[in-house]
């Protein structure tokens, strides 16, 4: 027979330790804050353009109006709006969950995946064409036309992550120490080799240099969507499948191994799903900070370290403050635009701090 008074507070730790019910509500709400988020950003921008006639162009005869407005709006909504939206959400959801992936991997909330250097590859990579596009890489291109930057950000950040993986892995086994040391070493061999690019640049493709570094979903049209759409949502589309073994791998390598999890493969996915995701996200929209640190971290404080509904909320709150991000940097200086990354930066930087601290014990919560 039990003790009650044992019982009881084992049954009430058991249900603090649950937080299942509150993560449903919780990811039911981000739906919510998604959708808001999206009308929010279709409706925002230097023009007046409305989505409302937009809808009643589609819906024809319910919302009568003046026809040419109606064109307008639609092209305004439609062809720059829309295709904004779309990366916006796409953008965003890459790199919250890459984050959430790269914290579990790791075994550390302060975890990102520019530790990995596929960050620094993509920026070498784009620095590379918008210097040398009229030089040496001129021949490519003009082969490539306007896809020629984000292919080249791409593969830069997939050809770091492969010559990463191949440093830190010995005997078939990989060392998350050893790569995260490679990929600091790698991410300032990247760096300086882009910093000779810079210096050897006009004034034309500083300013080009600067605004793609900062970040900005300006450049968002459905042929980028369709360039880097299908790489980023086959990554979130597998990134979940890897919840279980990132739950486990929290308990330690060892451990998850006697519990059945491959572990070996765990992190050749992990690695390779938030290579794709952060190279194809940083070829369309630049250099976009914080994303991937503070996303996961706050939700976790929220729902709990599960990765099962981590990995999912990290990827709708991710979209949502993306968009809601770039609705503040096109509406901010109107009609100018600042770079997204800014915005992410002034709102994510005290956060990070915030964390820091209460790591240290300064702030107690």
């Amino acid at each position: 027979m039990v003790d009650q008074s044992i019982a009881g507070p084992a049954k009430a730790n058991a249900s603090e330790g649950d937080r299942s019910g509150r993560a449903r509500i919780v990811v039911l709400l981000l739906c919510l804050g998604l959708a808001i988020a999206v009308m929010l950003s279709l409706t925002s921008g230097a023009s007046d353009a409305s989505a409302v006639n937009v809808i009643g162009g589609w819906l024809v005869g319910i919302i009568p109006g003046d026809a040419a407005l109606n064109a307008r709006d639609s092209l305004i909504v439609y062809d720059i709006r829309l295709p904004r939206v779309i990366l916006g959400m796409l953008v965003g959801a890459a790199l919250a969950v890459s984050g959430a992936v790269m914290q579990g991997l790791f075994r550390n909330p302060l975890a990102d995946p520019g530790l990995i250097g596929v960050s620094a590859g993509s920026s070498l990579g784009a620095v590379a064409v918008i210097v040398l596009s009229g030089t040496v890489l001129a021949p490519l291109a003009a082969l490539l036309g306007t896809l020629a930057l984000p292919l080249a950000a791409f593969f830069g950040g997939l050809a770091t992550t492969l010559v990463l993986y191949q440093v830190a892995t010995r005997g078939g086994q990989t060392s998350v120490a050893t790569m995260l040391l490679a990929g600091i070493a790698l991410s300032a061999l990247a760096m300086a080799l882009t910093g000779i690019l810079i210096f050897v640049a006009d004034d034309r493709q500083l300013r080009d240099l600067t605004f793609w570094s900062l970040g900005s979903l300006g450049g968002a049209t459905w042929a980028k969507i369709a360039s880097v759409g299908p790489v980023i949502v086959l990554a979130l589309t597998a990134m979940p499948f890897l919840a279980r073994g990132l739950n486990a791998l929290a308990l330690g390598e060892a451990t998850a191994g006697h519990l059945g999890i491959p572990v070996q493969r765990l992190k050749y996915t992990a690695i390779i799903g938030v290579s794709a995701a952060v190279g194809a996200s940083a070829a369309v929209s630049g250099g976009i900070g914080f994303v991937g640190i503070v996303v996961p971290h706050l939700l976790r404080l929220l729902i709990g370290p599960d990765n099962r509904w981590l990995l999912p909320a990290s990827a709708l709150l991710g979209a949502s403050l993306l968009l809601l991000a770039d609705a503040v940097a096109r509406t901010m200086v109107a009609p100018a635009e600042l770079p997204i990354g800014i915005v992410t930066a002034i709102s994510g930087a005290p956060f990070f701090l915030w964390i820091l601290l209460r790591k240290r014990g300064v702030i107690d919560l």
